[in-house]
């Protein structure tokens, strides 16, 4: 069997390798032990590189920034079993103000869009909060506003069955499942600029049903398939700040503790078997390029 793990930044966006890397080697490593030869796009065009290899491949997963993810999606799924969310549903989720209108539309609390007073200002399309910030200035170019909601920073990662392509193969109508809930550590600088410094993995907190609900939601209503992350505060309700439709940073801290293989979900997923009854060896943190450190570990883990 033979997998294609197809990680743009490592080869064409140096401020985001780092992460990147940490992502596909969780992944690769993972699929290596499953019985798979991983393949990846060397540093040539990163579209011809997928439509080379991909059809020799049995299956394959693409991880890029959301606002270049679903050209390469559909490179990938026209000639290979794409185990990630489809091009479609990933260029809605991409875009970040038309994504919310449709949570908003679906009773999903998501923050209001503004474009007076203090707020946040973010690109309709980005990932990993760049552009993010907190300010009275207007919005630029390729920007929109939203309110400013004090809260508690999560996400959800999530996984699902499969909705499109192939779906009448492979759909189930098995619901999306959550693989673990994540505490985000988020920067706010005093100029009001947001960052991302990675988090823990896996968390609770006394609203967790509400938390994961919400998130599971979202996930299904924008039609997503395999892994998304879904970004969220908790505040007076449970926000949904971003539906992410692809690998997140997360995995690699869910990836360290979990007992289950994270191939063998994604390929059972694909196939409409979404997982349950997880196992976790012990709680990580993890910082925004995914190198992790334990926190707690059970006594007969050994790892």
């Amino acid at each position: 069997m033979k997998a294609l793990i197809a990680e743009y930044t490592m080869h064409n966006d140096p401020g985001l390798a780092p992460e990147g890397k940490a992502m596909y080697e969780v992944l690769a490593g993972s699929f290596s032990r499953c019985g798979y030869e991983v393949v990846s796009p060397g540093p040539g065009d990163f579209c011809d590189e997928i439509a080379k290899l991909a059809p020799a491949c049995d299956v394959g997963l693409v991880i890029a920034p959301d606002c270049l993810l679903s050209r390469f999606t559909l490179a990938m799924e026209t000639v290979t079993h794409n185990l990630g969310c489809g091009s479609m549903n990933v260029a809605v989720c991409a875009n970040k103000l038309y994504a919310g209108k449709i949570l908003a539309s679906h009773g999903i609390p998501v923050p209001k869009e503004t474009m007076e007073g203090r707020r946040v200002v973010k690109p309709v399309s980005g990932c990993g909060a760049q552009g993010v910030r907190i300010t009275g200035e207007p919005a630029g170019p390729g920007e929109f506003g939203q309110e400013y909601i004090e809260g508690e920073y999560f996400s959800v990662s999530t996984v699902a069955g499969r909705l499109v392509g192939e779906a009448c193969l492979y759909y189930t109508g098995a619901p999306a499942a959550a693989l673990a809930l994540n505490r985000q550590f988020i920067e706010i600088t005093e100029e009001g600029m947001v960052h991302y410094r990675g988090g823990e993995t896996p968390v609770h907190h006394p609203r967790e049903k509400e938390i994961v609900d919400t998130a599971l939601q979202a996930v299904t209503v924008l039609g997503c398939q395999g892994y998304a992350g879904v970004d969220v505060i908790v505040a007076d309700k449970v926000y949904v700040v971003d539906v992410n439709p692809r690998i997140t940073t997360s995995i690699t801290g869910i990836a360290a503790t979990m007992e289950e293989e994270i191939a063998e979900i994604l390929v059972k997923a694909s196939r409409g078997e979404p997982p349950s009854n997880l196992h976790f060896r012990g709680s990580v943190s993890f910082d925004a390029d995914g190198r992790i450190a334990w926190k707690t570990k059970k006594p007969d883990s050994g790892v």
